[in-house]
């Protein structure tokens, strides 16, 4: 597979990989149950599916970071025992995984060559001089030289898809490439897996958003519950349909609002300024207030100070001036766990690094920010059956999919960490909710899920502050919208009469 073949129809027919009766088991679970599944030569075939459904599984098998319990895999016809990435590499395999594996100080060129052999005198001059060449006929643009911590998250992704071209894939798996990219990265980044395929190459695009699968894919798989439910070319199919194999029930992609109906003020922040982590000034004086019953949604390009804003908020960041008060209350710059007790709940941006501890169990991570309330503690020890009945009662309300609540939260998906997270926040019955970017990376179900949610705490009369870089969920929840640019909030408008095309000029500084 190491040469790549010009496109034509006949590479169409051929089957680079093939997996057959594919299974994966692990305790309590059935990730892969009797899959099959095929990749032609210049195609881009989605692989769609709930968090959860598998997908991750099936392509962690395909690159050996699995073995399979039963099933076969075949490489261009030859069945083939693929036992580490080492082996998928050796067939032409490549894989970019959602959560990048990059060493953070090396530059570009050192991490593209980690692995392969070099000559002993100047090692870099050739992977330097092959990044740059791959960079510019596929548009991924990169210094070869800048070290990764220096890069966006953007570039670090084009530097593992390099990675993979480097080592002549023919094969290349995405997994849910596009989580991490703004819209105009995205746009950048079809127009280099087209000019991929166009030369023979077949990608395997793990995703769960409907719209990227019907602009970019040839072919579509959806799994449901680790088993495949349909495959069909994409032409043939419709989001509304893919939403329901997804699933397995009709989704509804807009939900009903009801007007807000504001009670009193119960967030008001007034000329708040905060340093980011270099030292620059990020908070430039915001000012605003989200009363009882009202989404108030932040919109702007990351960045901006949307992140900084949060923190200082909820206590994670000191401020160098103005105010936050809860309820009239004056909060500005105490403890995360001051600020909880007054009423306010945080949906975290980075689920796993802020959300959750990764190696505790549910039951643990669901009695995080609680554990040391009487129900618990008492005299300095823990009740184990007190929270292990906490925690199932939790599991089962808010649908957490979980063998138990022993099992180490890191075993679970995205959209069920996010399950938990919303569990243990809007048990204790906030009066403000911070929701930052709280369906990011989730599929069509949890993300309907989430928002339901949302929209019932606000008729609940919780305040909610939603912060988030989807404009349509910004526009579909908020009843007000303020537009951060550059540490400032450049306007506040009424959702019921925004104008997409003008808040994107807000967001783009224009306005």
């Amino acid at each position: 597979m190491n040469n790549i073949i010009m496109k034509n129809e006949k590479l169409l027919e051929l089957k680079l990989l093939e997996l057959k009766g594919i299974t994966k088991r692990f305790p309590g679970v059935l990730a892969n149950d009797h899959i099959d599944f095929d990749l032609r030569a210049g195609e881009i075939h989605a692989l769609l599916g709930e968090n959860g459904a598998g997908k991750t599984t099936l392509m962690d098998i395909v690159y050996g970071i699995y073995r399979p319990d039963e099933g076969a895999i075949y490489v261009k016809g030859e069945k083939v025992s693929i036992k580490s990435p080492k082996d998928a590499i050796s067939l032409g395999i490549g894989m970019v995984h959602q959560h990048f594996r990059l060493a953070l100080p090396l530059t570009v060129a050192e991490n593209v060559a980690l692995g392969s052999p070099t000559p002993m005198f100047s090692p870099l001059r050739e992977p330097e001089r092959k990044v740059a060449e791959l960079s510019e006929r596929y548009n991924l643009r990169v210094d070869p030289k800048a070290r990764i911590w220096q890069l966006s998250v953007g570039e670090r992704q084009r530097v593992e898809i390099i990675k993979a071209l480097y080592r002549d894939a023919a094969l290349l798996i995405l997994d849910e490439p596009t989580s991490v990219l703004t819209a105009r990265e995205i746009d950048d980044f079809f127009s280099a897996l087209r000019a991929m395929t166009a030369e023979g190459r077949a990608i395997v695009f793990v995703t769960h958003k409907l719209d990227e699968v019907m602009a970019l894919s040839d072919r579509v798989t959806v799994l449901r519950h680790g088993r495949v439910v349909t495959s069909t070319q994409t032409k043939k199919t419709s989001p509304k349909e893919l939403a329901k194999a997804m699933v397995g029930r009709e989704v509804i992609f807009r939900l009903a609002k009801s007007p807000a109906e504001v009670g009193r003020a119960v967030l008001r922040v007034k000329n708040l300024r905060a340093l980011n982590d270099m030292g620059l000034e990020c908070l430039k004086g915001i000012s605003f207030s989200i009363g009882e019953g009202e989404i108030f949604g932040i919109a702007g390009v990351a960045g901006n100070g949307q992140r900084e804003l949060i923190e200082t908020i909820t206590g994670l960041r000191k401020s160098r001036s103005g105010k936050v008060s809860i309820l009239g209350k004056d909060v500005t710059n105490r403890s995360p766990r001051y600020i909880a007790k007054a009423g306010v709940a945080h949906i975290p941006q980075e689920r796993i690094d802020m959300g959750i501890v990764p190696n505790m169990s549910v039951a643990e991570n669901l009695v995080l920010t609680s554990y040391w309330r009487r129900a618990f503690c008492r005299w300095g020890l823990f009740s184990p059956s007190s929270i292990d009945h906490y925690a199932e009662k939790l599991i089962s309300t808010h649908n957490i999919a979980t063998p138990s609540a022993d099992t180490s939260t890191k075993l679970l998906s995205g959209g069920n960490i996010q399950r938990l997270i919303l569990a243990r926040e809007l048990t204790t019955k906030p009066r403000l909710l911070v929701a930052a970017h709280p369906t990011y990376g989730l599929d069509v179900g949890a993300t309907e899920q989430i928002r339901r949610i949302l929209l019932s705490q606000k008729e609940g009369g919780t305040a909610i502050l939603l912060v988030s870089e989807d404009l349509d969920e910004i526009m579909t929840l908020s009843d007000r919208i303020g537009v951060m640019y550059e540490g400032e909030i450049g306007g506040i408008v009424d959702a019921a009469h925004a104008k997409r095309e003008k808040i994107g000029l807000m967001m783009g500084g224009v306005l």
